[in-house]
């Protein structure tokens, strides 16, 4: 008899990493998918996806049974917790939702009961803080009553190609029965193979670093731009050039936002600091791609100068997401330009096929592509949604004003034939 089927599986937080790892458990599982947001699950029963990661059409047929009633938590025996660990305004770990998660699932714990972690940590807070807290509220004993693990989630967000099936997990255990259990269970789901790290540490650990080494290489190619701006060479030239070298590592400078790359490698630094050393690397990379919005603004104001324009202008930022085809504004470096043209008294029209004018608690004017009608002085192309990609380059530089204009190109999109009136600067 396979026990694993029996196996009545909780996913505690349902956004962007939970929602699909949810979808796909139900295939094989009994799974409740549980989340503290009300109106995100009645959306989720109203088929309505507000990640964009499942769609209606999987919604409509998915026999994941949703919920906000904690007390639909009393049937599971594996618990999978992927609620967010965002960082606070000193940019240290806010571990308020896992905690709150880990004493809500410690009420409803019995003995021979599974908990996996998925959200982002640093190496040690599985055992060292959840665990006492499971304990604590549950009245059990970690190894002795029930089991814990950690398996990194990897999920990337408006990727279709690369979905939780399709990457490699990584699943750990506290003991050897847990690693074969959560190996087990996983294996249901993932056809790209399961890793089995040799403890919780090294799997929280993985997390952490495999998102500041994607940061740290972005930071590195975000310095050069900056040089080869005041140089006057375009850098995308240069890393194609470069590109044509077998171990080129094939990363190109731009804005580093969302809930991972901008905020993993804080986990590990802060874990670090307490440790007595201090990041180096890690940290310069940090702020250097922190920077990166305030490098962007600087350059669009020197190029309205340059046109003779003021805070009067009309800027169209188009894309306004951290990264393409997803509506995912958390940690969006876009947004952050928007406040700094702000700062400038500029209002600026944002145009985006992922986001409503409700969802931008922030000084600009949301358009559609399609109703634009007066001109802009200048265009920042900063999202490449698959939208703007069909889109032919003529049609942008048909917004611009046809005397002067700017178009700054965080993305590489236009070619070099652009319209003598019009300004061309990318990073």
């Amino acid at each position: 008899m396979d026990t694993i089927k029996k196996r009545k599986i909780a996913v505690i937080g349902l956004g962007y990493v939970g929602m699909p790892l949810a979808i796909s458990f139900a295939k094989y599982f009994d799974v409740l998918g549980y989340d503290i947001d009300k109106e995100k699950v009645d959306k989720y029963l109203n088929f309505e996806d507000p990640t964009g990661e499942v769609g209606t059409e999987v919604l409509r047929k998915t026999t994941l049974k949703f919920s906000s009633n904690e007390k639909d938590l009393i049937d599971a025996d594996f618990y999978i917790v992927t609620v967010p660990t965002p960082i606070k305004q000193d940019n240290t770990p806010n571990l308020v939702p896992i905690e709150e998660a880990t004493k809500l699932i410690g009420k409803y714990l019995n003995k021979g009961d599974v908990v996996v972690y998925e959200s982002t940590v640093y190496p040690g807070v599985t055992e060292d803080i959840c665990v006492p807290l499971l304990d604590n509220s549950s009245g059990l004993k970690c190894i002795k009553d029930y089991k814990i693990g950690y398996s990194p989630e990897r999920i990337n967000p408006g990727d279709k190609k690369n979905t939780v099936e399709n990457i490699v997990k990584i699943v750990s255990g506290i003991d050897n029965e847990a690693l074969n259990i959560i190996s087990d269970v996983y294996g249901k789901i993932i056809n790209a193979g399961i890793y089995k790290a040799s403890n919780i540490k090294v799997a929280e650990s993985a997390k952490v670093i495999e998102n500041s080494q994607r940061d740290i290489n972005i930071a590195f190619m975000n310095e050069i731009s900056q040089v080869f701006d005041l140089m006057e060479i375009n850098t995308f030239e240069v890393i194609e050039a470069m590109n044509t070298k077998w171990n080129a590592l094939g990363f190109y400078p731009g804005l580093v936002g969302g809930h991972c790359i901008g905020v993993d490698p804080y986990y590990f630094i802060y874990q670090a600091e307490n440790l007595g050393y201090h990041s180096q690397i890690i940290s310069s990379g940090r702020k250097i791609n922190n920077s990166m919005s305030k490098f962007v603004t600087n350059s669009l104001i020197k190029e309205l100068f340059k046109i003779d324009k003021n805070k009067e202008s009309k800027i169209l930022i188009v894309g306004a997401t951290f990264k393409e085809n997803t509506p995912d504004l958390r940690n969006s470096k876009i947004l952050k330009i928007i406040e700094e043209l702000n700062e400038y008294g500029i209002t600026p029209d944002v145009v985006d096929p992922f986001i409503l004018e409700n969802t931008m608690n922030i000084n600009c004017n949301i358009t559609n592509v399609n109703n634009i009608q007066e001109k802009y002085d200048a265009i920042v192309y900063a999202v490449n949604h698959d939208l703007f990609k069909k889109m032919e380059e003529k049609e942008f530089f048909d917004l611009l004003n046809s005397e002067k204009a700017i178009i700054l190109d965080l993305k590489d999109r236009f070619s070099k034939n652009i319209p003598a009136h019009i300004n061309y600067w990318s990073l």
